[in-house]
């Protein structure tokens, strides 16, 4: 294996994306290949097809652990050797997976202790994936010991240009009530806190009688009489998003140290349900930021897609990222799993690269004959090569091959930020909440939809991220507000920038304690307004405000407590009528603006087009394709490409964007240019009129 590796040297497909970087020529495009599950006769069929579809990355071994070590003293890498050696000479780039994900079956047998247990109490066995405990240090050991020999024999193979820890860690063994977890818990708060009176203050135990003498007393937050200690579970979920960013490190680690030079990666689920992860805290742990993402059928789900993608961009800090996994069509774990239409497999990939990616890739490369995801899509369907899937396959591959210009180049920031934080979404959607019907990850989702209804471009960016170059931040349902936080909120908008703030924000501080004095908390005084008390609504009592907006989850008792304070609409039904529901109050040349109720989606819209006049923020698009049409923008520093994704469900003339010199995607008609549903455009920034 001591040879030099030309697809290094001359195409640097992936090595840009680690320490040393440099850019690729194009947009590299692959999937997950598990040629370990299918017959080796099938293998040469395999990188024909590949070739014939541009492919130049494949992701190994992810799932691959009982085939390379079948007993706990025998190992198998021939197999994999020859994968290896297939794709080299056929110039495909490896991004070899370390095949930690799930443990083997002898191992389980031998060593029970590492599988996971429910808050219940329950065991999680052998018989899926992921059955191990991230705090396990028996797991730890036979894992990293695979880690190693993994590094060792392959760090010098010219075809592997990655290295990707695991897989989706923490996607079903996040929450571990174990016996090590609950031992590593202990040891987890005694490290943040110190001592148990300390921990006492923070988690309020003088409620329910739960005051601790030692930390030995502590358990995991399991099924109780009760609602459990809400500061208790928050500090679980931090602790095991700890965890698992741990086992991430160790795995680095040796990666680093046996294979120097080549760059580390996992894969993110950065909107995933199971919120588990705090991706903010993991993103500088790898060397390059990795993200899988499945669209669902909801009717929002292309604009939920983009904004996800747009997180993952903004946690790569605008730099180049690797879209790991998504789907060329259905998938087998929602209810109803609906085949995408024609063009969506094409505009959801391009989406991703709107906002950054430079590799797409899907799960997987051959959709699977047996196993629980055997009717989850691949770029090679159960009815193979002769399917539209595989033809759109193949005309995908021949866009991103084209896109010599794109690759390489960073997301372009806007002037709007809406902030995400892992902590609100974790505490309030916890028990003994003031409504169930309250969802975090929605709220930030739909002002994201109301920044593009209004026209504008957003970044989605974690609550820790700096502020720097936005004149607005819009920052929905803070409900976790700690001081820190509130002032870098107060020198925003001191410095002249623009803040919406909405309701279920300066809720609780970061020990979940409950701010004194009414919300938001540190920042009453930053808007003027004081709200005594959180008016939740029944599903079939939706409440109209006077600007003619609906609320139909969450109304607050708001009272001015300035003076200077705008009122920009009022309740007029029911016991909050002619109560204050949205507010404004500037200060020097900035302000500061207030959301009470969960508003629809044309006020929504509305009240964004109201501060960016005030911030003097302006819409790059022509006033009859705002909403219609998103734009996205990527930059080398020196010239645009802009991206234009048909966010309707009908064709749309987008000639008014002006002359452009299209790259790909979209259908030109008399010279114009025209956006098919679903449709995304790639033009030149340049040639986009800039004067509407």
């Amino acid at each position: 294996m001591e040879r030099t590796n030309p697809m290094r040297e001359s195409q640097k497909e992936l090595r840009w994306l680690g320490r040393g970087a440099v850019a690729p020529r194009r947009i590299s495009f692959g999937a997950d290949y598990n040629p370990d599950q299918w017959p080796k006769e099938f293998w040469a069929e395999d990188v024909r097809l590949m070739r014939q579809a541009n492919v130049d990355i494949v992701s190994v071994g992810i799932f691959s652990w009982a085939q390379l070590q079948p007993t706990a003293d025998a190992w198998n890498f021939g197999w994999l050797d020859e994968v290896m050696d297939l794709l080299y000479a056929n110039e495909i780039a490896v991004d070899l997976a370390t095949a930690t994900a799930s443990p083997p079956p002898w191992l389980t047998t031998a060593h029970p202790e590492i599988l996971p247990v429910t808050e219940r109490g329950e065991t999680l066995y052998p018989g899926a994936r992921q059955h191990w405990r991230p705090t396990s240090p028996v797991f730890r050991s036979y894992a990293l010991r695979l880690v190693e020999k993994l590094a060792a024999r392959y760090a010098a193979h010219p075809a592997l240009t990655a290295w990707h820890v695991s897989n989706e860690l923490g996607c079903h063994n996040a929450w571990d009530h174990s016996a090590d977890a609950t031992m590593a818990f202990r040891v987890w708060l005694h490290a943040k806190y110190g001592d148990i009176g300390t921990l006492n203050d923070a988690w309020g135990t003088a409620f329910w009688s739960q005051r601790y003498s030692a930390f030995e007393e502590i358990l995991t937050p399991r099924l109780a009489a009760a609602h459990p200690n809400p500061s208790q579970q928050l500090d679980f979920k931090r602790f095991s998003s700890d965890a698992l960013k741990q086992h991430l490190r160790a795995e680095r680690d040796i990666l680093r140290q046996v294979s120097p030079g080549i760059p580390v990666t996992t894969n993110f689920m950065v909107m995933d349900d199971i919120k588990a992860m705090n991706f903010a805290d993991w993103a500088p742990e790898v060397d390059f930021i990795s993200n899988d993402h499945y669209a669902t059928s909801e009717p929002t789900a292309r604009d939920e897609l983009s904004f996800s993608a747009n997180l993952t961009g903004n946690l790569a800090q605008g730099a180049p990222w690797y879209l790991m996994e998504h789907s060329t069509s259905a998938v087998n774990w929602q209810p109803v799993n609906l085949a995408k239409s024609r063009g969506e497999l094409a505009a959801d990939a391009m989406t991703h690269v709107a906002h950054g990616a430079d590799a797409v890739c899907f799960f997987q490369w051959r959709q699977s004959r047996a196993g629980a995801e055997k009717y989850h899509s691949a770029m090679v369907p159960h009815a193979g090569e002769n399917s539209d899937v595989f033809r759109d396959v193949v005309e995908l591959g021949k866009t991103l091959s084209s896109l010599t210009g794109v690759a390489g180049t960073r997301r372009k920031p806007a002037q709007i930020a809406i902030l995400f934080d892992w902590e609100s979404w974790w505490a309030s959607e916890q028990d003994s909440h003031h409504t169930d019907r309250f969802r975090y990850r929605d709220e930030a989702l739909r002002w994201y939809r109301a920044i593009l209804d209004a026209g504008h471009r957003a970044d989605v960016r974690p609550a820790s991220s700096g502020f720097e170059g936005y004149a607005i931040i819009v920052a929905p349902a803070l409900h976790v507000l700690p001081e820190t936080l509130a002032e870098r909120l107060r020198g925003f908008v001191r410095d002249g920038g623009h803040l919406l703030l909405t309701y279920n924000s300066g809720i609780v501080d970061e020990n979940d304690h409950a701010w004194l004095g009414g919300y938001p908390g540190p920042l009453r005084e930053l808007l003027g307004i004081r709200v005594q008390e959180i008016v939740p609504l029944l599903e079939a009592h939706p409440i109209g405000l006077s600007d003619g907006a609906q609320a139909s989850v969450w109304t607050e008792h708001v009272e001015v407590i300035d003076p200077s304070v705008e009122v920009v609409a009022t309740y007029v039904d029911g016991e909050l009528a002619g109560r204050p529901a949205i507010t404004a109050l500037a200060t020097g040349t900035g302000s500061a603006s207030y959301v009470s109720a969960d508003l629809d989606e044309i006020s929504r819209a509305r009240m964004i087009s109201r501060i960016a006049a005030t911030a003097r923020v302006t819409s790059a698009l022509p006033a009859d394709l705002r909403g219609k049409v998103e734009l996205m923008l990527r930059t080398d520093g020196s010239a645009d490409i802009a991206f234009l994704r048909n966010r309707s469900s009908h064709s749309i003339d987008a000639s008014a964007a002006g002359q452009t010199r299209a790259l790909v995607g979209h259908v030109r008609e008399g010279g114009g240019l025209h956006l098919p549903a679903p449709g995304l455009a790639v033009v030149d920034m340049a040639l986009l009129r800039h004067d509407f």
